[in-house]
């Protein structure tokens, strides 16, 4: 598993954004960061799916890149990528409206720049914040496509960290958003940007708060954005079916 290490960019309070679950959807990211800016975060940090389903796999991609956002590889931009990049085949893939359909929409999409910067990204981040160990998953520490949801026990915790011990382990994946102490160790699921599916048709993102010698916070944002937009630009842009489902993949 490929992962990579960042420091704070210094020792004094630090509150970062952690998104998780864009799915190319350009609209709601924007109105993602613009929400963190408000809340006064200097940084934020994607925690997977950047890609997949949505209409906007490049601008998505443009953005995060030109505002230099770390981010971690999930599951779809995994899958988006082991489609390959032969412009036949992956026009015969999204033509077929099969499973797989909407992950060759989106290899189509990108450009070699964009394809190269979503091959980049590491499986998980390890950051510290303050002085504060922070782990960046996208499902958990086990892999891209298995799941935390608030009802994890400490020995369940445990057992998916295998021996590893940060004090915030931030997820995605599940679109489920949360945070709570589980054996001394602060769990924040991130939710979904992109593709919301608990009921609340808001978009979330989560803040963490860390500052020396106290134990990190952590809170979950709710924000609106255009989502009449999206469904417009699903449609007319030719995503295959499937890319409008409210299911986690």
């Amino acid at each position: 598993m490929s992962r990579a290490t960042t420091p704070s960019p210094g020792g004094g309070a630090t509150r970062v954004a952690f998104l998780s679950d864009v799915h190319a959807n350009f609209t709601a990211l924007a109105a993602a960061l613009a929400s963190a800016g408000r809340h006064g975060c200097g940084r934020a940090v994607v925690a997977g799916d950047v890609v997949g389903g949505g209409p906007h796999p490049v601008e998505v991609i443009r953005l995060l890149s030109r505002r230099r956002v770390p981010a971690i590889t999930g599951n779809l931009d995994r899958k988006v990528l082991a489609v390959g990049d032969d412009a036949v085949r992956l026009g015969e893939l999204a033509a077929r409206g099969r499973k797989r359909a909407v992950h060759a929409w989106t290899a189509l999409q990108l450009g070699r720049s964009e394809r190269a910067w979503l091959a980049a990204l590491p499986a998980e981040l390890e950051l510290e914040l303050a002085g504060h160990r922070v782990l960046v998953v996208h499902g958990s520490p086990l892999g891209d496509e298995d799941y935390i949801f608030p009802s994890i026990t400490r020995p369940a915790l445990e057992a998916k960290l295998a021996g590893r011990r940060p004090e915030v382990l931030v997820c995605g994946h599940s679109h489920v958003p949360f945070t709570r102490m589980v054996g001394g160790v602060r769990v924040v699921n991130c939710g979904s940007v992109g593709r919301p599916i608990d009921g609340d048709p808001r978009g979330s993102f989560a803040i963490v708060d860390c500052r020396p010698g106290e134990a990190p916070r952590a809170r979950i944002v709710r924000f609106a954005f255009a989502a009449e937009q999206v469904e417009r630009d699903l449609a007319s842009r030719g995503v295959p079916p499937a890319g409008a489902s409210g299911r986690p993949a």
